[in-house]
């Protein structure tokens, strides 16, 4: 019984010996390494930086009334088209008490002074008829009696605008039409029928009677960062997208930047402006906000692969590309690189597209 339980462990030593020396033998080995692989693609790369802003109409003109009064009608609403000099609103002109007096008393004087030349008129005229006096004399008195027919008139007419704003013989350029100057779609009409409104002048800038834009002519009105207005020149391309037409992407032109900059919370800014190529099938707006992607590098149809498998080492950009047919034997080369998007880079020389690099180890 005791020679058979020696047997039994000295068979469980040796096995526990062969089984510690196997796993230390298999743990000395070197593991074998997968690696991801990845060929170079023929891509468009771009390196681009994004504005935050609104569209706006280039040309948006605030139409003011060149007379003060009361609103006593509103014909057009916003929303709708308007032609140049179409009758936006009326205004009813509330006259001040010492103009209607000083007007009314004109009236009255060139009244009495044209029944005066009116009566000498009549007498020069019957002289003349019974060739008492001479034809020059009585072609003066008959001029004499037009001018003060003329001044009477006048007078009228100046107590006509002074009570309704306009005469009778210049009912159209009537300062009581509030017309619109510029084709295109009302934006906003902000008073009322029954408001006073107030006249533009040197003093004043009038009350707004409605503000009208060309809506087929728009502008992206954003700002740059300083860091990157430097890569920046008029003409480039731009894309844009408005955040209320979603998967709607719209080409633009960047035309303008503004030479100056302005500090918001302690970072320097500068106005930029692009114009908006938008199809005339869509609805834009105004005041949308947008993203601007301006597009300060471009380089079309290139070699490029993957940021992860560019490779810094003794200062020398390199890659590993296959060498043979197995997955564990590289090729360190050195590559000549381009433009770089974060997520790809061009390469202007050391690979081909039919080279196959590293790039990671597989989990």
């Amino acid at each position: 019984m005791k020679k058979g339980l020696k047997i039994a462990l000295g068979i469980a030593f040796a096995l526990i010996v062969i089984i510690t020396f196997g796993y230390l033998f298999k743990q000395s080995r070197p593991s074998k390494v997968e690696y991801l692989t990845v060929q170079p693609e023929v891509r468009t790369i771009e390196r681009r930086c994004v504005s935050t802003g609104k569209i706006t109409p280039r040309n948006e003109v605030s139409i003011k009334p060149q007379i003060s009064g009361i609103v006593s009608a509103i014909y057009k609403q916003p929303g709708e088209h308007v032609n140049a000099g179409d009758i936006i609103a009326v205004v009813k002109v509330v006259p001040d008490v010492a103009q209607l007096n000083s007007a009314e008393s004109r009236v009255n004087l060139a009244r009495i002074e044209m029944k005066q030349q009116e009566a000498e008129f009549n007498r020069q005229k019957q002289l003349y008829a019974d060739k008492v006096i001479s034809t020059s004399e009585y072609e003066a008195s008959h001029t004499t009696y037009l001018r003060a027919k003329e001044e009477l008139q006048n007078a009228i007419d100046a107590l006509q605008i002074v009570k309704e704003g306009v005469a009778s013989r210049s009912g159209s350029y009537s300062n009581t039409q509030i017309k619109s100057t510029i084709t295109g779609t009302v934006l906003d009409v902000p008073v009322k029928v029954g408001n006073s409104v107030i006249q533009a002048n040197t003093f004043n800038d009038g009350t707004e009677i409605a503000k009208v834009a060309d809506m087929g002519d728009m502008l992206f009105e954003g700002k740059i960062d300083e860091t990157e207005v430097g890569r920046m020149s008029q003409g480039m391309p731009v894309e844009l997208k408005v955040g209320a037409l979603t998967g709607l992407v719209f080409p633009a032109e960047l035309e303008y930047i503004s030479p100056k900059a302005k500090e918001e919370n302690g970072t320097v800014m500068f106005e930029i402006k692009a114009a908006a190529h938008v199809p005339d099938t869509v609805l834009i707006r105004a005041g949308y906000s947008a993203n601007a992607d301006i597009i300060l590098e471009r380089r079309q149809d290139v070699l490029a692969l993957p940021e992860s498998t560019i490779q810094y080492e003794d200062g020398e950009t390199v890659v590993y590309v296959r060498s043979g047919k197995d997955n564990n034997s590289w090729e360190r080369r050195t590559v000549v690189t381009g433009l770089s998007d974060g997520l790809w880079i061009e390469i202007v020389s050391g690979v081909t597209a039919d080279d196959v690099v590293r790039n990671g180890v597989k989990q």
